[in-house]
């Protein structure tokens, strides 16, 4: 399997060279890839506003500029974004940024995106939030559209584009991966459609996990895509809301058999948050590269 890592943005808090020390780490061991996650804003709890998911306080490291930094000081590792919430950004702002990340990598970047779920979010950004999935596949269009024309004119309600230019080019061009995350019938459509893999969060059991799966190649077939060019990524566990989540990643027997049993519902990659590692009782780098390490060795040596 590919193993991915959720980079945990409370790095920050020992520096930034323990930032590029933990990257350099995960590399160094053997995993595949390094995700990012994001958010730009938290709304704090008010009237009228529900509580989310996370505290919103939480620190989150700005996606794109972490990865530029991690790419300074890795060679091999894949980068990306897991998910970069693309509507409540201007596409081809994220067009320019991507590219420029995939050139001074030398095209290790895999971008996902997803809608989000936090309105206060989109209004502190000057965005529309009930037209976040019309734009969202626009802007999936138009980035491909920038990394691929020459010269760009792109007709859309919501980013018109008429005769524009962008260089450079990214390395990968057009084919940049773009996965996309979601766990709603309009998720599965826009993987199906235009994406290049699913990144799923919350699967629970195989029967949703095969129901998920078969959708997102129903809506390819449609497209006249071959479903099996479609990959598949899920979360070892999602993201941490309770004590229980909080504890996982402190049984490792625990985490083995979720990536073993994620293998056989068809996913080809698995991402392990660090974070929850984090929040599971490795509390410094030193002790997330440690658990990291474990956990890669024996994914390795008993999943493959």
């Amino acid at each position: 399997m590919k193993l991915s890592v959720e980079f945990p943005s409370v790095s920050y808090r020992e520096g930034p060279a323990a930032v590029a020390e933990l990257a350099r780490a995960i590399e160094r061991i053997g995993y595949d890839h390094i995700d990012i996650f994001d958010h730009v804003v938290m709304g704090v709890p008010i009237e009228g506003r529900p509580r989310g998911p996370y505290n919103a306080q939480m620190p989150i490291l700005e996606a794109l500029t972490a990865l530029g930094y991690v790419a300074a000081v890795t060679h091999r590792v894949t980068l990306g974004t897991e998910v970069l919430v693309l509507p409540q950004r201007q596409p081809a702002l994220v067009a320019k940024q991507v590219s420029t990340l995939d050139t001074l990598s030398g095209g290790r970047v895999r971008l996902g995106v997803g809608v989000g779920w936090q309105e206060s979010e989109y209004e502190a950004l000057g965005e529309g939030f009930h037209t976040r999935g019309a734009r969202m596949d626009d802007a999936i269009r138009l980035l491909r559209a920038y990394w691929t024309d020459a010269e760009v004119s792109f007709e859309s309600a919501h980013y018109p584009t008429r005769s524009m230019a962008m260089e450079p080019k990214p390395p990968q061009g057009g084919r940049l991966p773009i996965w996309i995350g979601g766990s709603s019938e309009a998720a599965y459509r826009r993987v199906g459609r235009l994406g290049d893999g699913w990144l799923a969060s919350r699967v629970t059991d195989p029967a949703s996990a095969r129901e998920a799966i078969e959708a997102i190649h129903r809506h390819a077939e449609a497209a006249g895509r071959d479903p099996a060019s479609i990959g598949l990524q899920s979360m070892v566990a999602p993201p941490p809301r309770d004590a229980a989540g909080k504890t996982f990643y402190g049984s490792h027997d625990a985490v083995v058999a979720r990536v073993a049993a994620l293998k056989a519902m068809g996913f080809g990659w698995v991402a392990l948050n660090a974070t929850a590692i984090f929040q599971a009782g490795a509390r410094s780098v030193a002790a997330i590269t440690g658990e990291l390490e474990r956990l890669h060795d024996r994914l390795r040596a008993e999943v493959g």
